[in-house]
């Protein structure tokens, strides 16, 4: 929320108090779990009157929230890809975000299935999002790796059998993908 936010408000002090409480990650996680944005920036602007103009931004400029791709994390999908390694997704994404987010990332089109968790209603780490990806994908848990960078998604798919990785940058993902023979 920092990349757009940032942007828009000045003061380091108002910055964080606006991401903590307005247009928080809590917040926004009800959307990427299927609620109505139009209903959640509603009812939030009702409860954050003078923060009206801001949280229609999250609404019309959402894609400036997102950082961009980790260094060296396109380069690993692309030699996976380039290796015929099957790949999926499960992405905690609104359905409405995710439709205009994907056409801007070439390197999805590697991806021969994603989970969007505003499409199913339901996000990470909720275990149901996890057995339904395992369905769609057609693959056991066992024999799939999942990758992440929250904690709680790790160890929900864990303890749901999946092989892990919580990721942390590309070169221990790297070592962990050659050392799995992968790469």
């Amino acid at each position: 929320m920092r990349c757009l936010f940032g942007k828009l408000i000045d003061d380091p002090d108002q910055l964080e108090w606006f991401v903590t409480h307005v247009v928080s990650e809590e917040w926004h996680f009800q959307h990427d779990a299927g609620r109505e944005l139009a209903e959640m920036v509603a009812e939030r602007k009702l409860t954050f009157p003078d923060h009206a103009a801001l949280i229609d931004a999250y609404a019309t400029r959402f894609i400036e929230t997102i950082p961009g791709p980790v260094a060296g994390s396109h380069e690993l999908l692309e030699r996976l890809a380039g290796r015929g390694m099957p790949l999926y997704a499960i992405t905690n994404f609104a359905s409405p975000f995710w439709a205009e987010f994907a056409p801007t990332q070439p390197s999805f089109a590697h991806f021969r299935e994603v989970v969007v968790s505003g499409d199913e209603k339901i996000a990470k780490p909720d275990a149901g999002i996890f057995e339904l990806a395992a369905r769609r994908f057609g693959h056991d848990p066992t024999a799939m790796l999942f990758i992440d960078d929250n904690a709680a998604n790790i160890a929900a798919a864990c303890a749901l059998g999946w092989q892990v990785h919580h990721f942390t940058d590309a070169l221990t993902l790297e070592a962990d993908l050659t050392a799995r023979g992968l790469l």
